[in-house]
């Protein structure tokens, strides 16, 4: 039994632009391609419903900051610090270094 093939974003994309700019019809960009005519249609569709967010302002948001979070993990390196000298200097006899 045969997987369903996936198809990267940039792929998609690139087909449904081609769609759009009607250089070749959708039947013989699937028989190129080796993607079916309904396929297709979905992209274009996909690509027309979400162009519009493109424009918007503000549409990437900048990550949230947990200070918390950022605390404990500076907390966490500063013990595996001190772990990594006291484990280096405790095993300098048997390593020659």
């Amino acid at each position: 039994m045969s997987k369903r093939k996936q198809h990267a974003p940039e792929f998609k994309a690139k087909v449904a632009l081609e769609a759009l700019k009607g250089g070749q019809t959708v039947a013989e960009l699937a028989s190129r391609l080796g993607v079916h005519p309904t396929i297709i249609h979905q992209w274009k569709r996909a690509l027309l419903e979400g162009a519009s967010g493109v424009f918007v302002r503000g549409g990437r948001k900048a990550p949230e900051i947990d200070e918390e979070q950022v605390q404990a993990l500076h907390a966490e390196i500063g013990g595996l610090a001190v772990a990594k000298d006291f484990l280096s200097r405790k095993l300098k006899p048997w390593t020659g270094k």
